[in-house]
């Protein structure tokens, strides 16, 4: 009985990663040893280390440090993983980011081009995309949040499909970070996945500093530096 109890508690903290990418890393021209170096980043990044070393992440695998310096420089190279800057409260530092790597694995899924079905159908389809994406079938309280969101919000299927790709790409894989998505999306006035598209854009384009801005001020304001637009800023 303690031993279940023990398993309980580890399956109790689960780790988010796109599904989409266990399905599509071969044809990425990824193999199984390149992919658990990208597991390490971003299990050690889910737990606030945003740029891991190379030492603790050769400590995490079978490779020495050099194995795997060789393996983030690939990475860099092929435009999968890039080290940008990031500046909070007056100080610089550096953190591993793998947009690259998503914007290719869900360069056909991000925004798929709808297709012709019926509005029950679409429906249907919405609770078994999130089952597949959470890994589980979902709790009776969460079938129950999704058809709020459909019944008494309206809020489009295909908004809601962007609303968890959303939440999958920021590893923010859970209902209230969703429904957080939605409910600003709405405030917005945001009603399809053509507008969030451009206000992501948007948002973006105007995070982005000028060379010179960013030598000129010394103490630069956080910022976003992810390609995808972080709706909500946490509390």
């Amino acid at each position: 009985m303690n031993n279940d109890l023990n398993y309980q508690r580890m399956l109790g903290n689960p780790f988010s990663f796109p599904g989409i990418l266990m399905n599509k890393y071969v044809s990425l021209g990824l193999n199984e040893t390149e992919m658990m170096v990208i597991l390490h980043i971003c299990f050690f990044q889910q737990q606030g280390i945003m740029f891991p070393t190379t030492d603790e992440l050769a400590k995490k695998v079978t490779l020495s440090e050099r194995d795997v310096a060789l393996i983030l420089r690939k990475l860099v190279q092929r435009n999968l993983l890039q080290i940008e800057d990031v500046q909070e409260e007056n100080m610089r530092s550096q953190a591993y980011s793998l947009n690259g790597l998503w914007h290719l694995a869900f360069a056909e899924t991000v925004y798929p081009e709808p297709e012709k079905k019926t509005d029950k159908e679409e429906e249907a389809a919405i609770f078994i995309l999130f089952e597949q994406e959470f890994g589980r079938p979902l709790s009776p309280f969460e079938i129950e949040t999704v058809t709020l969101w459909l019944d008494e919000d309206m809020q489009p299927p295909s908004l809601i499909k962007a609303a968890l790709r959303e939440a999958v790409l920021m590893s923010k894989l859970n209902f209230r970070y969703i429904d957080r998505i939605l409910r600003e999306w709405k405030r917005k006035g945001i009603r399809s996945v053509d507008q969030a598209r451009k206000q992501s854009k948007s948002y973006h384009e105007n995070q982005r500093p000028t060379a010179a801005a960013v030598r000129s001020e010394q103490q630069a304001p956080a910022r976003d530096v992810s390609i995808y637009y972080n709706w909500l800023e946490e509390d």
